[in-house]
């Protein structure tokens, strides 16, 4: 049990990770930026190029990196979005654009770095600490600890920080976040930097225990979703408690059922939840709902 629960702690944070970006997004522009994942997978090719390829330092590669991955989610709203947005496009076109952007850049990343499987790990495989009668590895120390401090950075500068508070007030009311001065585009510009950097962050990451693929991007985004949705979607601490919970769920039903079941599991999950509890585990409630 203990192993369980380490391990789902980790799984949990990745997910975590990829639904706070998400969710950062969705607040300012209210809809499902699918695109998300692929930023995910860029950022663990970007990672590979830095680390590997180029032999640069680890941790200014993670930075930088990360910083690219939020380079391709700006560009995706600047070179996609913002013209469908001047047109006052419904969701579903922004939906079907997203999808586009998602198979045009998974296909590119395919193309530069071919189909084969890719690793960020190297050296000798090492022992793992003991702790409390569960194993955990410096790999995975890293990821938690990483993971942590991006969950904290993005939660004093959501709350303390100006542009966190127009960023907040534009999820709120874009009209009237306009009204008192503050620009929604810049703001959208800025979410979807932010969001993309915490994407690629978790691709990096999950990169030092997994293989890298071209089509790594889309069981992250549907994770990332899902574990949106259960918390609460839109909600920020919702899709933190949300990934945790995703990744408990999974790791104790594989405890039962084979690892195979493992993604059916998350969509199983995600059915309960919306036809048991539709504001989340947060009781977080859309507007409407509140009226």
């Amino acid at each position: 049990m203990p192993q369980l629960l380490l391990n789902s702690f980790i799984a949990g944070s990745i997910y975590a990770l990829i639904a706070i970006g998400f969710t950062v997004i969705y607040r300012t522009v209210k809809f499902f930026h699918f695109a998300h994942g692929v930023v995910y997978a860029a950022g663990a090719y970007f990672g590979y190029t830095l680390i590997i390829s180029a032999g640069l330092n680890p941790i200014f590669s993670f930075f930088l990196a990360s910083v690219l991955a939020g380079v391709i989610g700006v560009g995706i709203d600047r070179l996609v979005y913002y013209p469908l947005r001047r047109q006052k496009a419904s969701n579903l076109v922004f939906l079907i654009a997203s999808f586009g952007v998602f198979i045009f850049i998974q296909n590119l990343l395919q193309l530069i770095y071919s189909a084969q499987i890719l690793t960020l790990r190297t050296g000798p495989v090492r022992e793992g600490h003991h702790v409390l009668g569960a194993v955990i590895t410096d790999t995975q120390i890293l990821i938690l600890a990483v993971s942590i401090i991006l969950f904290a950075a993005l939660w004093l500068f959501i709350r303390r920080a100006k542009l966190g508070k127009a960023m907040r007030a534009v999820s709120d009311d874009p009209i009237g976040a306009s009204v008192v001065g503050i620009n929604p585009e810049k703001t959208i510009f800025l979410s979807f930097f932010i969001g993309s950097v915490l994407a690629g962050a978790a691709g990096i990451l999950i990169s030092l225990e997994t293989n890298i693929e071209p089509t790594m991007g889309m069981n992250a985004i549907l994770k990332g979703i899902i574990a949106s949705i259960i918390g609460g979607i839109g909600s920020i601490p919702g899709a933190l408690f949300g990934g945790l919970f995703l990744g408990l769920a999974e790791n104790l039903g594989i405890w039962k059922i084979q690892a195979g079941w493992k993604d059916c599991i998350a969509f199983v999950i995600l059915i309960i939840f919306l036809l048991l509890r539709p504001g989340g585990i947060l009781g977080v409630k859309t507007k409407k709902e509140q009226l």
